[in-house]
């Protein structure tokens, strides 16, 4: 029997767009492969055909999963199954390809998640338990249509979508339940985690929804199923972050390559007139706050005291179509900092949520799984299990991630802003890396707008780009090089 060999997706598990695992289908198929028979192997080898055998692997192994067998050709339902398998294959990859991640290294190197540090060697449960503990956001499907017509999947085009959801999503772990929470599976949950698992599900009038987010990038010229960078994301969060009067979120995207103290304590604190002391006018009366925050001046001095949490997001581009290796140092360096929220980013084709590293390979969390939609019980209660990652953590070399990122940081008072400030600024000075950004007290004179200007209309549109998740906002950042 004549054999041809087609390609099932690695980044994208349920659409098959891009190759990783090679599989020998009958030539009659052409390209459309049968429903398989017998077992299907992580191990498989991709010359031996298929049959009622397992493919050679570890006998009794958890890589094995069994398939019906299928019709012969030219029968009336050959077609549909033939379709059905291509679905069936991709899922079946899917789930068993959790087995490649059990190797995490056993090493001396320190492996740093989220600004926590442990001991690969003697607190690798440790680390597990953190990582899943962190929301997984991933492809969904079954959900109401966006916009009433749109799609009920985001499966090939959400993944960004995803990441931003996920970075947005430790944030509100870190405001309501702090960062040393932990989930276990089974256990009754706080009434604060499910507000936050309501405020991710994927319905129309959840907070941070897909749904929400399409529409909001459809308003500012983001067509749905339109693939979005790290810059686009970072903007509409913040835009949404607006309506969120739950967690009261200062959602800030800095610009330009450059944090602008004066501009976040005017935004977290907009009841003081930063520069001047609090609402008083100089000749005596009272002025209008900064920040535009209506009544300010009318709140009871305990609340005037508050800071709003702060959801720092910083838009970079590190070098032109790799990373440049002058920025690995300080990379690796902001997954050490108390505050920080993570990385979104990944690589041309696959975004992916960055939450820490070991030696020279970076941790992270992958969207590119399609699970069903999920709804809330009569009890209101949220069946949980898929939004935590169960498996160990994936790992990629950091020289692999494309330039193209977002860095995040969560400051829930005055005092960690400050803090964050000063290590930012030791570690400007500190041998081993190029800074990433600038830290500037006040707005540089060479700004020529707000930091907090919202444009996420493109330039130019060019279709070849819709092959890569990287919008065209990103290329108007600063290149950073040496």
């Amino acid at each position: 029997m004549t054999v041809i060999r087609t390609a099932v997706c690695c980044s994208d598990r349920t659409t098959g767009s891009s190759a990783a695992l090679n599989m020998p289908y009958p030539a009659w198929t052409r390209g459309i492969p049968p429903v398989m028979e017998g077992c299907f192997s992580t191990r498989a080898q991709p010359s031996q055909p298929l049959s009622g055998r397992p493919f050679s692997s570890s006998p009794g192994g958890p890589e094995h999963i069994c398939f019906s067998s299928s019709p012969k050709p030219g029968t009336d339902s050959d077609m549909g199954n033939q379709l059905r398998a291509i679905k069936q294959a991709t899922l079946t990859y899917d789930t068993l390809r959790f087995g490649e991640f059990e190797d995490f290294p056993e090493t001396s190197d320190p492996v740093w998640i989220l600004g926590k540090e442990f001991n690969a060697l003697t607190e690798k449960e440790d680390i597990f338990s953190d990582v899943t503990s962190r929301l997984w956001l991933t492809y969904r499907k079954n959900f109401p249509p966006i916009g009433g017509t749109g799609p009920t999947s985001d499966t090939g085009w959400g993944c960004m979508l995803r990441c931003g959801q996920m970075i947005l999503g430790e944030a509100l772990i870190c405001r309501h339940l702090g960062r040393d929470w932990r989930w276990v599976r089974g256990q009754p949950q706080k009434e604060e985690y499910i507000s936050i698992l309501n405020a991710f599900l994927d319905k129309k009038d959840s907070y941070y929804s897909l749904h929400q987010i399409a529409q909001m990038g459809v308003g500012e010229g983001k067509s749905i199923g339109q693939w979005y960078g790290p810059n686009t994301v970072a903007q509409v969060l913040k835009k949404l972050a607006v309506f969120d009067s739950w967690s009261r979120l200062a959602v800030h995207v800095a610009m330009d390559n450059t944090v602008v103290i004066e501009e976040i304590k005017r935004l977290c604190m907009p009841w003081l007139d930063y520069g001047g002391g609090a609402c008083a006018d100089p000749q005596g009366g009272m002025s209008e706050p900064n920040g535009c925050l209506e009544g300010a001046c009318a709140l009871a001095e305990e609340e005037t005291a508050l800071w709003k949490p702060l959801v720092l997001l910083i838009p970079l581009r590190l070098g032109l179509s790799d990373i440049n290796e002058a920025y690995i140092e300080t990379l690796k360096q902001c997954f050490q900092l108390p505050q920080s929220l993570g990385v979104i980013g990944g690589k041309p084709n696959s975004a992916h949520y960055f939450i820490g590293y070991v030696g020279e390979e970076l941790i992270y969390l992958d969207p590119h799984t399609t699970q069903p939609a999920v709804e809330p019980g009569e009890d209101g209660q949220v069946p949980d299990d898929t939004y935590h990652c169960q498996h160990p953590p994936c790992r990629m070399h950091i020289c692999q991630i494309d330039p193209s990122i977002a860095v995040g940081f969560f400051c829930r008072t005055e005092d960690d802003f400050d803090d964050w400030c000063a290590r930012v600024r030791k570690l400007s000075h500190s041998r081993g890396g190029l800074p990433m950004f600038e830290l500037a007290d006040r707005q540089p004179s060479h700004f020529s707008c707000s930091v907090d200007v919202l444009n996420l209309a493109p330039d130019f549109f060019d279709s070849d780009r819709l092959e890569r998740f990287f919008d065209s906002e990103d290329e108007e950042f600063e290149i950073l090089s040496l």
